[in-house]
């Protein structure tokens, strides 16, 4: 066997090992299937408000735009309902940001070997006058826990829908480039500039303290820019880097006309859409890699509940940086009786 030859097989056998890593070696990504019972926060439902009674998180202000006790809605056929207004925080939906495409904790399993041409994530610092800079892919599901355990069956205000996949950003392309996300995100460009995210410190300390500022919707708080609406951002701190993407999903997808917002109108039971997120009327609890307790407002900073939450090589059950994210949105509605 002649040099040629030799170095030939050489150059074959390296680049069979390293395609894998390449393409986000699906060997990388483990994963627990998610318990309802055990692996949500169900203290972020509170705190409940019915007419002018409110219990359960005292400090915290009750969620929704309720202005009055008592409410007066027509229904799906028109017949008026009188009724007791009734704010809540809904578990309703999950939302996955990971490193490895095809990757999916909430189900414990991804794609071995994901075929070329799908972006795996990275996040890197700076080196040599280089940026920050970060990517993932994420996945979206309908999770209406209420309904997936059987509670509160005859609650009006629960949703009724089966645990299911809604989005994906492995084929989306507007995800994997910050060019075609453009396409519906022109006004990005008004807020790329010191000025716009200077104002992104008040929106940082809003969303420590309480809340975060919905007048400044180009802000994540202390997670960075909503903009551009795709997997990457300037950014080097996981924690950061994923709840930040996290909720980019959800401002893309009201952009997209694909998210509903149930905590602006009670009488809207499927709720309204809303091309600019309300930010105020969500909020996150990790779920993986590792449990966190907290109902995490958009933009909060990390280092509040971030402690712990990826250890560098995972848990017995979970890989780094494959994040699961438990999300509760703000329900108003109107329970009452019909007049027939």
């Amino acid at each position: 066997m002649n040099l040629n030859h030799s170095i030939t097989i050489f150059t074959l056998i390296v680049f069979i090992m390293t395609v894998p890593l390449a393409w986000g070696a699906g060997g990388s990504c483990k994963g627990k299937v998610l318990n309802p019972v055990t692996d949500i926060c169900w203290q972020c439902m509170f705190p409940v408000k019915m007419g002018s009674v409110s219990f359960g998180n005292g400090a915290e202000p009750a969620p929704g735009n309720v202005t009055s006790p008592v409410c007066a809605c027509p229904d799906s056929k028109g017949i008026l309902i009188l009724g007791v207004s009734t704010a809540f925080w809904e578990h309703a939906r999950l939302i996955e940001t990971v490193k490895d495409p095809f990757c999916f904790p909430v189900m414990g399993t991804g794609m071995t070997n994901p075929k070329p041409g799908f972006s795996s994530g990275e996040i890197r610092s700076k080196e040599y006058g280089d940026s920050d800079f970060a990517f993932q892919q994420a996945h979206y599901f309908y999770f209406p826990a209420w309904s997936i355990l059987k509670l509160f069956m005859d609650f009006p205000c629960a949703e009724n829908r089966a645990f299911d996949l809604a989005y994906m950003t492995e084929v989306d392309p507007m995800w994997n480039d910050d060019s075609l996300s453009f396409i519906i995100n022109p006004e990005a460009l008004l807020f790329g500039n010191p000025v716009s995210q200077l104002a992104c410190v008040a929106d940082s300390v809003g969303a420590t303290m309480s809340y975060p500022i919905d007048p400044l919707f180009w802000c994540m708080g202390s997670w960075g820019s909503f903009y551009p609406l795709s997997g990457s951002m300037i950014e080097n701190n996981p924690f950061n880097v994923n709840a930040g993407l996290a909720a980019r999903m959800l401002f893309k997808l009201g952009r997209e006309t694909l998210l509903y917002d149930t905590g602006i109108n009670q009488c809207a039971s499927a709720g309204v859409v809303t091309p600019i997120l309300v930010k105020s009327n969500y909020r996150l609890q990790i779920a993986r890699p590792v449990r966190g307790n907290d109902c995490i407002p958009i933009g909060r900073p990390s280092l509040i509940w971030g402690t712990a939450k990826n250890p560098p090589f995972g848990t017995t059950n979970t890989s780094p940086d494959n994040f699961l994210w438990s999300l509760t949105r703000r329900r108003v509605c109107c329970v009452g009786y019909a007049l027939n």
